[in-house]
């Protein structure tokens, strides 16, 4: 069981700003009292709590983020330990309205960015060959997807080929979602490309 531990708040004020986990997300973190609250684009606040100077945990999620600290005793990005390591770099308060303006704009537009639904198609296609083209993935992403692959690709790859896709909207955090129809079965997806049109984002889980 993690234990938390008191850190002064100057230290906590100075770790408070924005840090960006894509094109579409900023994770926006806050001091509360003696602690801080977390909060990434679409979802509610989490509270954090101290394990270290540099280390926090959540109680209610199983997520944990490490602060990389510059010269100056400020914050120059964090990871976030939560189903792999996500690391974030921090970002002005000027950019981190800009993406959420933008993915505001493609929350309300409800439309699929142009190319998700052919990359959505080659991860599938690779991940359930066992042979993803990680080339294809953020840096990030792509660690996570060597990481999870022993348990992905036979998931896939028990689902059978792809039959179908559908496109159900745009998620709080700018990604498509679809669902997916396989020759045994369905998968839905929460997918993003960035501007270079690499895939930034995707998720996986059982059901139409």
């Amino acid at each position: 069981m993690r234990q938390e531990i008191a850190v002064a708040a100057a230290v906590l004020d100075r770790y408070a700003g924005f840090y960006q986990l894509s094109e579409q997300a900023v994770l926006s973190v806050m001091r509360e009292d003696h602690h801080l609250a977390v909060q990434l684009t679409g979802q509610r606040a989490v509270p954090f709590f101290a394990e270290s100077q540099t280390e926090f945990f959540a109680r209610e999620v199983d997520a944990q983020i490490s602060f990389v600290i510059a010269a100056d005793g400020q914050a120059a990005s964090l990871i976030l330990h939560q189903n792999g390591d996500k690391p974030m770099p921090r970002i002005s308060a000027a950019i981190a309205k800009q993406i959420a303006d933008r993915t505001a704009e493609r929350v309300k537009s409800q439309s699929p960015a142009p190319g998700t639904e052919a990359a959505l198609r080659r991860l599938i296609e690779g991940v359930a060959s066992g042979q993803p083209d990680y080339a294809d993935m953020a840096p990030a992403l792509a660690a996570a997807t060597r990481e999870q692959l022993p348990h992905l690709q036979p998931f896939l790859a028990d689902l059978g080929a792809i039959e179908s896709t559908r496109f159900l909207g745009v998620g709080a955090q700018g990604e498509d979602v679809y669902s997916v129809r396989h020759a045994n079965g369905a998968s839905h997806w929460r997918i993003a490309l960035d501007a270079t049109g690499i895939i930034s984002t995707a998720w996986v889980s059982a059901g139409p």
